[in-house]
């Protein structure tokens, strides 16, 4: 008596594993989402603190996260030596912003372009965070800090 699996047997078992691995992975790419959210909300609140402690010193806000005169902010991963260890774009999209002083690339590369209207003047501030998590071009996930620390949810970029 021979022991073991048929042909059809083993096909149906691979054709289940297949169509439950098919229910479960668009579950996988949203909760990854989510985790990369929960950075956003972190380093956004990072952020707001140095601009209120530059606030303190200086009598206003500033675009410039880096460098001389900045808040001498940088999101939390950032590596001065290469490969970042954040994914969204953290920063300010104004006239003639550069990166590492007016916003940080991260891992999603999502360009300046993507923050929005992001400025900070004497009184206020809007600095802004944007990442491409679906992976669709059209499809940015993009959020924004105030200086008053009302985070909004600017764009949903998760399916």
């Amino acid at each position: 008596m021979n022991k073991g699996f048929t042909l059809i047997e083993l096909m149906i078992v691979v054709t289940i594993i297949a169509f439950l691995a098919a229910l479960g992975i668009p579950h996988l790419f949203k909760y990854k989402a989510k985790a990369y959210q929960a950075e956003v909300a972190m380093n956004l609140a990072s952020l707001h603190t140095a601009e209120q402690a530059y606030f303190a010193q200086h009598g206003k806000y500033t675009t410039a996260l880096s460098g001389p005169d900045s808040l001498g902010w940088k999101p939390a991963g950032y590596s001065e030596t290469g490969e970042q260890n954040f994914y969204y774009t953290y920063g300010f999209n104004n006239d003639g912003a550069q990166e590492g002083i007016h916003f940080f690339t991260g891992k999603l590369r999502a360009g300046s372009d993507a923050l929005g209207q992001t400025a900070a003047d004497a009184n206020n501030f809007t600095a802004a965070a944007a990442g491409n998590v679906s992976g669709k071009n059209s499809s940015m996930d993009v959020w924004s800090i105030s200086d008053t620390r009302q985070i909004k949810h600017v764009t949903n970029g998760i399916d």
